[in-house]
């Protein structure tokens, strides 16, 4: 495995940028690992309604970034007392919403330095029943990353004023609030340290039984092109928040795999227009299940004919047809 040096920049837009074009142009023959601190920001899931996770007024007025990545799962605060990893591989169907591989060498060193970690849940690492970090997953047809978060000294008041909680999340948890949930390590530490330090014990742990350690500093002709990826895509507003359609129809639900909130418009009987949101992690791109029901009857029996040959599962993770059928258009009984 190769370490990526993103030459410690902490403009979230670039980080997010050298992340995809890492996993997209780097060679196949080799596994990367990359670690970015970010500047204060709010990173969006890919299939998130942007303006429902903010607190838009406190988002603007504290100048923080707001920044789409390609991976699902939920919205995160992100500021200098966080370190985010990646794991960038080879596309493989035991490893998609695996957590447990990819985490398991992170929790390995945390539990070294003292921290008692631990994976709970679909896809947050734990100490002592708080959440410390946050992971997602994206892959195209021959790679994928798997990427989290590392709570070191967040500040974790900012937590909850820059994000929008929805109440039905809060209450899935027990209406627990959001700062009573989380926790930095640098809480659990045996040894006082600072987050480039912790970086470096990091970076060290995952090496240590290897015998090769590489560290790669990208060409000024591959920083030409992650900087033009991060001005074309992560810099753009239609990118990072979207045009939300009108819709006349609204149904959501939490599931397992997380929630999945689907809003139609729908006339004279027929969708014109479906956008899905949710913080689910799927593989397929949902764009496409949105243009495959776009123009169906809304009819139970039509749409679970236009749902036939569809596998969900490559869109949301382990939910079954009959549940989404349940979701879009209601019970049979």
């Amino acid at each position: 495995m190769i370490f990526i040096h993103n030459e410690h920049n902490t403009d979230p837009h670039l980080n997010l940028a050298l992340e995809e074009y890492a996993l997209r142009n780097f060679d196949h023959d080799y596994d990367y690992l990359l670690f970015y601190i970010n500047s204060p920001s709010i990173i969006i899931g890919r299939n998130q309604n942007t303006l429902e996770e903010i607190n838009h007024e406190y988002v603007e007025d504290n100048e923080i970034n707001v920044v789409r990545r390609i991976s699902g799962g939920g919205a995160v605060y992100h500021d200098t007392g966080n370190l985010n990893f990646s794991f960038i591989t080879n596309y493989d169907k035991k490893n998609l919403n695996n957590f447990r591989k990819f985490t398991s060498p992170i929790i390995r060193v945390l539990q070294s330095l003292g921290v008692n970690a631990e994976l709970q849940g679909r896809n947050d690492i734990v100490a002592n029943d708080r959440k410390i970090s946050g992971n997602a997953q994206y892959s195209t047809v021959k790679r994928m990353f798997s990427h989290g978060t590392l709570l070191f000294d967040t500040d974790l008041a900012e937590v909850s004023k820059a994000l929008d909680v929805k109440m039905n999340k809060i209450e899935s948890k027990g209406h627990k609030s959001v700062r009573s949930r989380v926790a930095n390590i640098s809480e659990f530490l045996t040894e006082e340290m600072n987050i480039h330090t912790f970086r470096e014990k990091l970076l060290e742990g995952l090496y240590k039984d290897r015998e090769k350690f590489e560290t790669y500093h990208l060409t000024n002709s591959e920083w030409d092109a992650v900087y033009e990826l991060k001005e074309k895509k992560y810099s753009q507003w239609d990118w990072n928040f979207g045009k939300s359609p009108k819709f006349n129809i609204q149904r959501e639900r939490r599931f397992d795999i997380g929630e999945i909130d689907l809003r139609l418009d729908v006339a004279k009987g027929y969708i014109k227009n479906l956008k899905i949101y949710g913080d689910f992690f799927g593989n397929k791109p949902i764009k496409q299940l949105e243009d495959h029901l776009q123009g169906a009857r809304y009819h139970r029996q039509d749409l679970s004919q236009r749902l036939k040959d569809v596998d969900i599962e490559q869109y949301f993770g382990m939910i079954s047809k009959a549940n989404f059928l349940e979701l879009l258009y209601g019970s049979d009984k």
